[in-house]
């Protein structure tokens, strides 16, 4: 299902699995399973996986009310068990709507789904007290409504289980973030726009020159006007499966013909890395005040014919910004160089950094400091003699989490 944004036509159903933008102050990654019917918006399952892959939290799944009664529900969460075929999965409480889905629903894996079993097989992902809380709403509801809600399959079900979370909720460990870092990678942003039917012509035309037709849309959204509101993401992938969603769920631009964009770009030589919020695979720039990069390349394509993608790298990088979020806090450095409108001031011209090393002399003083160390590292190594495979496994080192870190409680 990956990918699935480049077959999200009006034929049948399409299921697309997927990133979902939401700002969480946790490492889990937010994805999303969404449902397509014949073109339209019909489902959506939304959850959160672990970094290390190894455990999902279900928040929500919906079924638009015109596509009810037709198995979406349990096709889209077939889809998440099948898209994570080792992972502990946990449904947390439900809504009256969703104990009475659920007990209809074959659990596919019920061995994996964390009510069935004891917490210490998943205390390390979960916190033990919150999920015997769910449990307990979830069985009241099963009693209010006279279901079963396959009450055979959960870990002693009907018992008092407070004494057994208590004793294991000291396990829980809060994920480590591991998001992207702007300092030294290159990241992708997505910008949704409408073009004037000449220029959309043209910069679709695979016959005309990648890199000329990169340029004719770069001076049209202007060099300073990035999106400041984009998540910048560690993949072009990403970046277009931003648009793709903007496409499904937010106002449609009409009969106009669509563009989406992806930039890639890193900070400018020189430019100190912004104030930004992290997530696990993107970030945003808080409050841009216009933030300087380099466009190392741009890609595109039509969402009525995302198969095709139409792209161009810049090398040397073309001197760009990420527009300011608004007027009142443009930086000094911004101003000098664009107007309001991201468009260059006059007697500012298109630049491009001729030396790629420009800027990073501290960087790359670092970097032959470690080459070198590391010369002098391996020179010694041959003066020694090889270690004994005993002093090989006792030299080993073995990976302890720090116990003081705990997991942020799971969001209702």
């Amino acid at each position: 299902m990956a990918g699935a944004e480049a077959r999200l036509d009006n034929a049948g159903t399409a299921l697309w699995l997927t990133d979902w933008k939401v700002e969480l102050p946790v490492a889990w990654t937010p994805r999303r399973v969404l449902a397509m019917v014949g073109g339209e918006r019909a489902g959506r399952l939304d959850f959160l996986v672990h970094p290390d892959g190894q455990a999902v939290s279900v928040w929500a799944v919906e079924v638009q009310p015109v596509f009810q009664r037709r198995n979406l529900r349990a096709v889209m969460m077939d889809a998440l068990y099948a898209a994570h075929p080792t992972a502990w999965i946990d449904h947390g409480g439900r809504e009256p709507d969703g104990v009475r889905w659920w007990d209809q629903y074959t659990d596919p894996a019920p061995e994996r789904n964390i009510h069935n079993r004891p917490p210490s097989q998943w205390a390390q992902y979960f916190d033990a007290v919150q999920v015997a809380a769910q449990r307990a709403k979830n069985a009241y509801l099963n009693m209010h409504f006279g279901l079963n809600g396959h009450r055979a399959a959960e870990h002693r079900y009907g018992e008092r289980l407070e004494a057994e979370a208590q004793e294991w909720t000291s396990a829980f460990r809060e994920a480590a973030a591991r998001g992207p870092d702007p300092a030294v990678q290159e990241l992708h942003g997505g910008l949704r726009l409408v073009l004037p039917p000449r220029l959309h012509r043209l910069v679709h035309d695979g016959r005309r020159d990648g890199g000329e037709r990169a340029e004719m849309l770069l001076d049209y959204i202007g060099h300073g006007n990035l999106p400041y509101e984009a998540g910048w993401n560690i993949t072009e992938q990403a970046a277009f499966e931003d648009m793709a969603h903007e496409e499904v769920f937010d106002t449609p631009f009409g009969d106009d013909e669509v563009t989406h964009l992806s930039f890639r770009v890193r900070l400018a030589a020189g430019q100190e890395v912004p104030p930004h919020d992290l997530r696990a695979t993107w970030l945003t720039y808080v409050n841009s005040p216009g933030v300087g990069v380099e466009l190392t390349g741009l890609s595109w394509r039509s969402p009525e014919r995302p198969w095709t993608t139409h792209e161009a790298d810049f090398s040397p990088p073309i001197d760009a910004a990420v527009a300011p979020r608004n007027s009142r806090n443009t930086s000094p450095q911004y101003a000098a160089r664009y107007d309001l409108g991201g468009e260059l001031l006059p007697g500012q011209l298109p630049r491009r950094s001729d030396d790629p090393f420009a800027g990073r002399e501290e960087e790359i003083a670092a970097m032959a400091a470690r080459l070198k160390a590391s010369g002098l590292d391996r020179a010694r190594a041959q003066l020694s003699p090889p270690p004994t495979m005993r002093e090989v496994f006792e030299g080993l080192h073995v990976h302890q989490q720090d116990p003081s870190q705990r997991q942020a409680p799971r969001l209702q």
